[in-house]
């Protein structure tokens, strides 16, 4: 799993190839008020979902989206209200591009919508919470787990978690990370050397000594490097891999009494990932950040059964959409209406009951405080699932408060 963050690649796009689509239309003038939004009686509230239908992070986006529709059936118990407003939900593709996501937020907010959900990519999402300050907009970011998110300004929020939460979540396997040794075993790429940085940034921060291993992309005999990791004399190898050679790593690592000699842990990605670990996969400690049999809770029913009901499969991101969904219409309820500073005093500080149990928007700088999960993988069949090993409570990842927000 990309833990530093969700990634996405970055190309030309014009607005005129985004795919949109309106669930309801239709629109009201209503009363405007100083915050922009319109609180006259039933008015309907219009709401502009940006995530990835295509590109690269198709899969993470219809998680997201099949958790977003299971969400606002739930908050407005199957009515598409908020309060006494219709919420006119449209969606639009960013396909994993930057330039596509910016220019669709921009027509919308020139069509007067007051709120903005989505991303899927941290590269996307810090481009367009700057044009939630500017324009004065709600916008609740998605998967995208970039910490710059966190506290950028007043008008930004998210519904996941966020990269800190990942790292801080791998340290729980060791206990105090003071005085423990930590071995990063990732990709000399930018996404390794990302999360090499972060693991530093966490947990060094806490008194954990963090020394790094990366091996180049190209590199298909693991051998020399697993030996390296498994002489290194680590309490725990942070382990941040992608791409096809991901099951030889492992097996190289299982090989030379890695996995066995030391705790081992990674992130847990969606379902269709597990079999990619190979016979290594039973020996790693995994920190997640959800799946769907880890919390026990009436909303994560809620939700599971919801997704399955309309065909779906409750993964890794169905909690950021349907939480999205919670926000958005609590917000629109607090404030009779998408008037933008009340719904961004109503989200602000707001602890609520979320799928994955219990959870708190910082007021100071909008993080998102949360349980997180360590998790294993045991066969199943020829396969395999996950099976929840302990709950992280969220003040044990809770990232430092931003201040000046």
């Amino acid at each position: 799993m990309r833990i530093a963050k969700i990634l996405g690649r970055t190309s030309a796009g014009v607005l005129a190839t985004a795919l949109v689509t309106t669930l309801a239309t239709g629109c009201a003038s209503g009363q405007q008020q100083a915050g922009g939004g319109d609180t006259s009686a039933g008015a309907p509230v219009k709401v502009a979902v940006v995530y990835s239908k295509t590109g690269p992070l198709a899969a993470y986006g219809e998680e997201y989206l099949t958790g977003f529709k299971a969400g606002l059936d739930y908050a407005t118990k199957g009515t598409g209200k908020a309060g006494s407003h219709e919420l006119q939900v449209t969606y639009a593709d960013d396909a994993g591009d930057p330039a596509k996501a910016v220019a669709a937020t921009k027509q919308y907010v020139g069509q007067g919508f007051k709120i903005v959900a989505g991303t899927d990519d941290s590269g996307i999402a810090t481009q367009l919470a700057p044009l939630a300050a500017q324009n004065k907009i709600l916008y609740i970011d998605g998967p995208a787990a970039s910490d710059a998110i966190t506290g950028v300004n007043r008008y930004t929020f998210r519904s996941g978690r966020q990269t800190y939460q990942d790292v801080a979540t791998a340290g729980t396997f060791v206990g105090d990370p003071k005085g423990k040794k930590i071995l990063v075993f990732a990709q000399d790429s930018v996404f390794g050397q990302g999360n090499a940085t972060a693991v530093e940034k966490v947990l060094g921060a806490k008194g954990a000594t963090v020394s790094k291993l990366l091996v180049p992309p190209s590199t298909t005999d693991f051998t020399p490097f697993a030996q390296q990791a498994a002489q290194a004399g680590a309490d725990l190898v942070f382990v941040a891999w992608a791409g096809s050679t991901t099951a030889a790593m492992w097996q190289s690592l299982d090989q030379q009494k890695v996995l066995s000699s030391t705790t081992v842990t990674t992130g847990l990605a969606n379902s269709a990932s597990f079999s990619a670990y190979g016979p290594a996969a039973t020996k790693i400690n995994f920190l997640s950040y959800y799946f769907p049999e880890a919390p026990n809770n009436p909303v994560n029913t809620a939700m599971t059964q919801a997704i399955t009901k309309a065909a779906g499969t409750p993964d890794l991101f169905s909690p950021d959409g349907f939480v999205a969904a919670q926000m958005v219409v609590h917000a629109v309820e607090k404030a009779n209406g998408d008037n933008v500073e009340p719904m961004v005093d109503a989200l602000a500080g707001w602890t609520f009951d979320a799928p994955k149990g219990s959870t708190t928007i910082r007021a100071g700088d909008h993080a998102m405080l949360q349980p997180m999960f360590q998790a294993k993988l045991v066969q199943d069949g020829a396969g395999y699932k996950a099976q929840l090993v302990k709950s992280v409570p969220a003040d044990a990842t809770a990232p430092p408060e931003k201040a000046g927000q």
